[in-house]
């Protein structure tokens, strides 16, 4: 892996006197300067509202934010009017929830999802449910952390109208098997959403390919801004959904009485977007274009997650979560708990060495009930991240105890 440390000036952090050790790049990643520029840029050089503006560097902020669409859309193999911009993951979720799920799915339907899911892929589907008299169900998970694949034929019927999963946990780091979901749920009919937002940063993703119809990610976990994401709608399902919310920009037609919209993807984003950050997630991925050969993060991350495995596990006190040896080949993330400590008091002690990781229950409290522990410690990799860094935790954790 290319050394790209001096591209993000965070990490040239102190914290009482030791570099900054960023390992919470599951919640969010830091930031190269390009896209820091590419940011400051729009506000210094072409500030102004899209689509609308006629002078000079008004439409050149309207090509600058449409290009990034299209940059996104390439990333991911989808056309560009299948690319509408969001506030994040959760935002894409709710807007699939509010719209296509609310017209869609009717009393004595199905909502499929798992016992790993993030809050904002649990949540949305629960008022869904409650909202339209639906049944929500659950993919188990085993002891070891992983999705209990023969449960599936069971769960699926023609009553099952979505299936919505999570791509990687953001808990258990567990990688679940899409393909084989999808596969199943169109064999019954359902339609299918992915939550990308732990695995889009780090893996190739073509849309066309593995045959979704929703998926979704955030723009912050991946070099972006914050305040910006993507939702994927496959373009067969446009005319059936109806938009989100209503006002300027996504307007075809209007008289005192009525109204007509724009195709997709304007018909979903109404009023002023986050054109600042849409310039800046598009920076970000010419930066992963740029820097990031896929085959060799995923080594690089499973190498630290190995290392990092392999320096807990004789420690008598930690328990490791997930499925490790999983995580030890292909794993960005392990997360793991300290026997009789808070995981609040341990990520309170590695921040006295600079080093940064997330304590919690990570937005899963269903899943944090089930392995009956209040939360845990999760160490989180990026392309920046190195082995001296994992061996500066495990030798914080080695103090502590």
């Amino acid at each position: 892996m290319k050394n790209v440390r001096s591209d993000f000036p965070i990490l040239q952090k102190k914290i009482n006197g030791h570099q900054i050790v960023y390992l919470d790049n599951a919640a969010t990643s830091q930031k190269p300067q390009m896209v820091i520029d590419a940011v400051t840029d729009f506000y210094t050089q072409y500030n102004s509202n899209i689509h609308r503006a006629v002078y000079t560097f008004g439409e050149e902020a309207t090509t600058l934010f449409e290009q990034a669409r299209m940059k996104i859309a390439r990333f991911i193999n989808a056309e560009p009017s299948e690319v509408i911009f969001t506030q994040g993951t959760t935002a894409g979720i709710n807007l699939v929830a509010s719209t296509w799920a609310q017209k869609t799915i009717k009393k004595g339907d199905e909502i499929l999802i798992t016992q790993m899911e993030h809050h904002s892929n649990m949540l949305p589907w629960q008022q869904s449910a409650l909202r339209q008299d639906a049944a929500l169900k659950y993919i188990p998970v085993t002891a070891d952390g992983v999705l209990d694949y023969n449960a599936l034929p069971s769960l699926l019927s023609k009553k099952t109208k979505l299936v919505a999963v999570v791509h990687v946990s953001n808990v258990l780091g567990t990688r679940n098997d899409i393909q084989h979901i999808i596969e199943n749920a169109h064999s019954v009919g359902a339609r299918v959403l992915i939550d990308a937002a732990q695995s889009a940063p780090h893996e190739r993703i073509d849309v066309k390919k593995i045959n979704c119809d929703f998926l979704v990610f955030s723009g912050h976990k991946m070099f972006g801004p914050t305040g910006i994401g993507i939702l994927y709608i496959k373009k067969e399902l446009h005319d059936q959904i109806p938009p989100y919310q209503f006002g300027g920009g996504m307007v075809y037609e209007a008289d005192f009485f009525k109204a007509t919209w724009q195709k997709s993807p304007q018909k979903f984003e109404a009023g002023t977007p986050p054109i600042a950050q849409a310039i800046g997630l598009g920076a970000a991925i010419d930066y992963m274009e740029k820097n990031i050969a896929f085959d060799a993060l995923k080594k690089h991350e499973a190498a630290l997650c190995s290392q990092l495995i392999e320096g807990l596990m004789p420690l008598k006190k930690v328990t490791i979560l997930g499925p490790r040896e999983e995580l030890k080949k292909s794993g960005h993330l392990v997360s793991f708990t300290v026997k009789d400590m808070h995981p609040h008091d341990v990520a309170a002690h590695l921040s006295k060495y600079g080093i940064c990781v997330r304590a919690g229950n990570h937005c899963a409290q269903p899943l944090a009930k089930m392995l009956n522990i209040s939360g845990s410690v999760r160490a989180s990799f990026y392309l920046y991240n190195t082995a001296e860094e994992v061996e500066q935790l495990i030798k914080a954790i080695k103090k502590l105890l």
